[in-house]
């Protein structure tokens, strides 16, 4: 299993977690908006490794 794939499995868990403690639109944001956050808090260099190393790994 690749990492992209543990990591949607994490999200989808997460998601489902929270629905019925805080309903579906606020549960929707924190699965959504943590991962965003986390990649606007990489600096510009960082960045752009994870677009290069991502568009050659759909290139394989």
């Amino acid at each position: 299993m690749t990492t992209r794939t543990k990591i949607v499995i994490g999200g989808v868990a997460v998601g489902l977690l929270l629905w019925p403690l805080i309903g579906f639109w606020f549960s929707l944001l924190v699965v959504v908006g943590v991962p965003t956050v986390a990649y606007f808090m990489l600096d510009p260099g960082q960045r752009r490794r994870l677009r290069r190393v991502s568009r050659k790994e759909i290139g394989r």
